[in-house]
């Protein structure tokens, strides 16, 4: 070997053990995440939160993501009536992170924790709850959705609470109910239709008679009031002829004033006939008519 790489060599690798070794002592930890450091199998107490870090280059690292994540699952739930509806769930949790050095040393990475312990009480809470549903068509209910999804949030929170995971909401994706429910649901909303469908039938009929009673109602009261007015006119007609009776009976030159009265009219009009009175009569009689052609004969 030449002298110099003789020389050089122990430097070279001096330098690279440093280096390895500095590297070894620096620790960045990922956004959304917290580290847990073991050294010789003992769990730091302590997790590393997200950022640099100066650590000792002898330990050993385990990453948990403690961001939002989801689990889903599918199950039978079993109701009242021994029907089997398979139902879609899933769960919506994040790690602890202050708890990630729990979780590794009592169940080890955060996947084996989700198998260890969301994933057996999550399945237990299903079964569990199809004994509080008496049928199974009341899965189409917004109020068993909304019940089930706060029982089985709750009760996940306190049984996985202690081992380091965070459920904050399970939700209730969708359901399928077996064959046979689906088809009475079916016939159950064709005859729901069918009665909402009399019902607004009914009801139109029933607007209408009450309508046509108030028309009718309207139309007898109208013709009441017609008949009262044609009474009220026939009686002032009637008492007007009495008066004018009364009247002539106690002055009977009225006649006769009226009657020449009318005669004084007529004798102004060329085409009048002409009319002898009878003294001695009560009231003026029409004797003699004498037309054009007795005018002409008198010519």
């Amino acid at each position: 070997m030449h002298p110099a790489l003789q020389k050089t060599a122990p430097i070279v690798l001096i330098l690279v053990l440093l280096l390895i070794g500095v590297s070894r002592c620096i620790k960045i930890i990922p956004a959304g995440h917290v580290g847990v450091a073991t050294l010789f199998g003992s769990v730091d107490d302590e997790a590393y939160e997200a950022g640099f870090h100066i650590v000792n280059p002898l330990l050993g690292w385990s990453l948990y993501d403690t961001r939002q994540q989801s689990h889903y699952e599918t199950s039978n739930v079993p109701s009242q009536d021994q029907q089997n509806t398979e139902v879609d769930i899933s769960v919506q949790y994040r790690v602890i992170g202050t708890m990630a050095p729990s979780m590794l040393e009592n169940t080890g990475s955060k996947e084996k924790a989700i198998e260890v312990h969301l994933v057996p009480n999550l399945r237990s809470l299903i079964r569990e709850s199809g004994k509080t549903i008496q049928r199974a068509e009341d899965f189409f209910n917004d109020t068993t959705h909304q019940r089930l999804e706060t029982d089985m949030t709750e009760s996940l929170r306190q049984t996985l609470g202690p081992k380091g995971i965070e459920v904050e909401e399970v939700l209730i994706r969708d359901f399928r109910l077996p064959s046979v429910i689906l088809r009475q649901v079916e016939q159950k909303k064709v005859k729901e239709q069918e009665a909402e469908r009399e019902k607004a039938e009914l009801e139109r009929i029933t607007i209408e008679s009450q309508q046509k009673v108030v028309q009718a109602k309207a139309e007898r009261e109208a013709a009441q009031e017609e008949a009262e007015r044609r009474k009220l006119i026939a009686d002032a007609q009637a008492y007007e002829i009495q008066k004018i009776n009364e009247a002539i009976s106690a002055n009977p030159a009225y006649i006769q004033l009226q009657s020449l009265e009318a005669l004084k009219s007529m004798s102004k009009d060329p085409a009048a006939k002409i009319y002898f009175l009878n003294g001695d009569s009560p009231a003026p009689l029409p004797l003699l008519n004498l037309g054009e052609g007795n005018n002409a004969l008198n010519k």
